[in-house]
């Protein structure tokens, strides 16, 4: 499977709780939190959910 390095850009405060707690569960916490997680279905899904809140790239 490929990776994908997820970066939280924007505040989780004053969003929906479903969004708080997929960021969570995406590990990311702070601001400019950065994660490397692997690109599987279940994961591009929660990045879908909150893709105005981070930044991906693809990792080589």
């Amino acid at each position: 499977m490929k990776k994908v390095k997820i970066t939280q850009v924007k505040s989780g405060i004053d969003r929906s709780e479903r969004q708080k707690q997929t960021l969570i569960a995406l590990g990311l916490r702070k601001i400019n939190a950065t994660k490397e997680v692997e690109a599987t279905p279940q994961i591009l899904g929660m990045i879908n959910k909150v893709a105005h809140l981070v930044k991906v790239e693809e990792v080589a």
